[in-house]
């Protein structure tokens, strides 16, 4: 069963096509991998599908579950479920790392919070009454947006680049959160160009320039993808006639 689908999205900036009649059926309970070079449109399609300002005003259609949600607010969308993970952790002056994760966690409890910090491997008791600023490490703060989609049990994530920009043990404690989401029901798509966080996904669509070139077996995907993709020979205008004869042999 779909839970996202992704119909013929062309999203246009300064002229130019970022998204160009893209389509994507997403599985439910499923972690998805969307893999392309830098400038892909990936985290563009990310943006996207969460309803960000600047990123709503597009041609085709999202249907979440079955119904179109092109017309929902970031706030309608993230209450039907769905959330996203920037690369690049927010900040907030003043909120405490405990109200942070309660925010949008389903259970609201000290317990939740306390079980959400250790699963990214945070001790409660040195990071519940931190502030969500600059004191913290990216690195802390990634773990600790982390947690709180832990505790939040969305139906859908959105991860771009989830281990950018912090270290080993960091991204140790992503993989094991993208196996936690995936155990109690979430669909994960994680937005990448990491050889890594694709081979943490059950199936992978390759995109570049913003158009679909090919989806499937993640084996396939990462065979391709380190082989013809790192560097790209090709930045930002897909070969696709070659890609297309390239798979078919395959």
């Amino acid at each position: 069963m779909n839970l996202l689908e992704i119909k013929n999205i062309t999203l246009l900036k300064e002229g130019r096509p970022i998204l160009n009649n893209l389509s994507m059926e997403i599985w439910n309970g499923h972690v998805h991998a969307i893999i392309g070079p830098n400038g892909a449109g990936k985290s563009t399609l990310a943006n996207t599908i969460m309803g960000l300002s600047g990123y709503r005003d597009f041609e085709g259609d999202i249907l979440f579950n079955g119904e179109s949600i092109k017309d929902f607010s970031v706030d309608e969308r993230a209450r039907k479920g769905i959330t996203l993970l920037f690369q690049e952790p927010a900040r907030f002056e003043g909120l405490s790392v405990s109200l942070f994760i309660l925010a949008g966690a389903k259970e609201k409890s000290q317990e939740i919070v306390e079980e959400a910090l250790r699963k990214v491997g945070l001790i409660p008791e040195n990071y519940a009454k931190r502030a969500v600023d600059k004191t913290l490490s990216g690195g802390e703060r990634k773990r600790i947006e982390l947690a709180s989609i832990y505790a939040m049990k969305p139906r859908l994530v959105l991860m771009d680049e989830p281990d950018s920009g912090v270290d080993i043990d960091s991204v140790k404690y992503i993989f094991g959160i993208i196996k936690d989401l995936k155990q109690t029901g979430s669909t994960v798509i994680l937005i990448t160009h990491s050889p890594e966080v694709l081979k943490r996904a059950d199936h992978a669509f390759l995109i570049c320039a913003g158009t679909l070139v090919d989806k499937g077996e993640v084996s396939r995907m990462f065979d391709y993808f380190s082989g013809k993709c790192i560097p790209c020979p090709h930045k930002g205008q897909p070969d696709t006639d070659r890609l297309v004869s390239t798979f078919a042999v395959n």
